[in-house]
């Protein structure tokens, strides 16, 4: 697809935006609400790539599915079938060929399933037996994605045993965790989850209407969009104080850079308070997925930062640590990484020609060019493959134009 070049300066902004649904709990709820055998559709379920495809594969008759970029359905969706009874074929794009599973199939085989690869072993594409799995008790590493935990997760209350998940290390993303034990929780499966420990119960799922929230994810880039303007205010549709998502983090974390966040009725308002901290630090072990938003925003704001906990980013939709480094040198930022997992930026730039418009590449990653698509309010830029964006949030490049057209 032709480059999105992008040059959008404002002094101020005042905008309204209805956000896309939450991915995250979409994809939960579709597994859910087929382990329910639901007769009811769940409402406002995200129109988003990674949604699409868990639709057309649990409403599909074939064997074999395709499910393109899309990590969250290829780690739910490895799991669902490894319990559904048949032979089956879960394949995705070149990238995801190169993100690893064998974590996820290890522990699925050691609970009764069967499965294969059917190239390189540790990575997609998968052949799966589907049977009945006999459950029983396992460790995990719970530095590792939390997909795949709660993938076992939402199984467990149909293996013959149950499941007793035992995480070993620093656990990453527990509020991903913790949403999908909420949900199950709402879907009538009681969850515990102590000390480090999950237990699940033979039980049985039972039918409910289930509405799903915006994503606090998709939030994040209105935040920075905020920040980096300096002055005025965006009202955020569909947003709730007591959200599930890890994510909702975002509206404490933007305080230190220059936006407060009021809760309402239909969502949340943002305004600009104009007081921004000198440094910016923070362990983003639970919210891996706003680390890009935050490391794109200090820099455009002059804001030394330094992450830690941001571990998770190598095997997301690209390497995000090596992408958010290249990237920003591209804007004349100089970032490093001082150890394994972390992140910083000491406030050293590079001189870069006055004429050039950096060419941002988004390497398959929806969020490198949500991420990057509010530093055109500092300067041009193009962004490579702006169709990626569709992955979470298909509406973004229109909402984006709002910034333009409301001045």
């Amino acid at each position: 697809m032709t480059p999105k070049h992008i040059h959008t300066p404002v002094k101020a902004i005042n905008l309204e935006i209805n956000l896309p649904s939450s991915k995250s709990i979409s994809n939960r709820a579709l597994i859910l609400n087929a382990l329910a055998y639901s007769p009811y559709d769940v409402e406002n379920v995200s129109d988003c790539d990674d949604t699409r495809v868990m639709i057309r594969a649990l409403d599909s008759n074939d064997t074999t599915f395709d499910i393109g970029a899309a990590g969250t359905s290829m780690r739910f969706l490895t799991a669902f079938l490894s319990k559904t009874v048949g032979e089956w074929i879960l394949t995705g794009s070149e990238r995801m060929k190169q993100r690893p599973i064998k974590l996820l199939v290890d522990a699925l085989i050691s609970l009764g399933a069967r499965i294969e690869y059917v190239d390189n072993e540790g990575f997609p594409p998968l052949r799966i037996y589907g049977s009945a799995l006999m459950g029983g008790e396992i460790s995990l590493n719970g530095g590792v994605s939390s997909q795949y935990i709660s993938a076992l997760m939402m199984i467990a209350p149909y293996m013959q045993n149950g499941l007793k998940i035992k995480l070993q290390g620093t656990v990453i993303s527990v509020p991903y965790i913790r949403m999908t034990m909420l949900m199950m929780h709402e879907y009538g499966v009681n969850v515990t989850f102590e000390n480090n420990e999950i237990d699940i119960r033979p039980q049985t799922y039972k039918p409910i209407q289930y509405k799903v929230e915006s994503d606090w994810s998709a939030a994040s880039y209105w935040y920075e969009v905020l920040s980096i303007v300096g002055d005025g205010q965006i009202f955020l549709h569909g947003l709730n104080q007591n959200s599930t998502q890890g994510d909702s983090k975002v509206a404490a974390l933007f305080e230190q850079l220059g936006v407060k966040t009021d809760y309402q009725l239909e969502g949340v308002l943002l305004t600009s308070t104009g007081n921004y901290c000198s440094r910016f630090e923070y362990d983003f072990v639970n919210q891996p997925d706003l680390a890009q938003t935050f490391a794109v925003t200090c820099c455009l704001r002059g804001i030394p930062f330094h992450f830690s906990g941001v571990q998770s980013l190598k095997i997301k939709e690209t390497n995000r640590i090596a992408a958010l480094i290249a990237e920003l040198t591209k804007l004349g930022f100089v970032l490093y990484e001082p150890a394994e997992g972390q992140l910083a930026w000491s406030g050293e730039y590079l001189s870069k020609g006055e004429a050039l418009i950096p060419s941002i590449a988004t390497y398959e990653d929806h969020r490198m060019a949500m991420a990057f698509a509010p530093a055109s309010l500092i300067q041009p830029i193009s962004i490579e493959e702006p169709q990626v964006v569709s992955k979470s949030y298909p509406t973004f490049w229109d909402d984006f134009e709002k910034i333009r057209s409301k001045h």
